[in-house]
């Protein structure tokens, strides 16, 4: 099996719908990282301070078949057609350890994609 890792950053407050989203079309976990960063506008100050929205890293290791169906739940749940909303993208996985609990799961749904 092939796996790739979708990585979506998004604001804190819509983490749990977008996971919920990835995981209704075919992801079995996420692993949450809390982040900051900042776009192409400058940041906001308030007396010398700078306010940066906090964010949320969310990866997806999930079998390459099933990537674009994740990807697009991602998409819509997290309004990525909105302004600052969020991004997501997709970077291929040369070895993977440790998911051979999850491996039937993804047999079955590769199964159910194709056949």
């Amino acid at each position: 099996m092939r796996f790739k890792l979708i990585l979506a950053s998004v604001k804190t407050d819509i983490t749990d719908r977008v996971v919920d989203a990835a995981k209704e079309s075919g992801a079995t976990g996420a692993t949450i990282i809390p982040a900051r960063g900042t776009g192409i506008h400058e940041a906001k100050t308030f007396f010398g301070l700078t306010l940066e929205a906090q964010t949320d890293i969310i990866m997806f290791l999930v079998e390459e078949h099933l990537v674009s169906k994740i990807l697009d739940a991602v998409k819509t749940a997290g309004e990525f057609h909105k302004p600052g909303t969020g991004i997501a993208f997709v970077v291929p996985i040369e070895n993977v350890v440790g998911l051979d609990s999850q491996m039937d799961k993804f047999k079955e749904d590769v199964r159910k994609s194709y056949f």
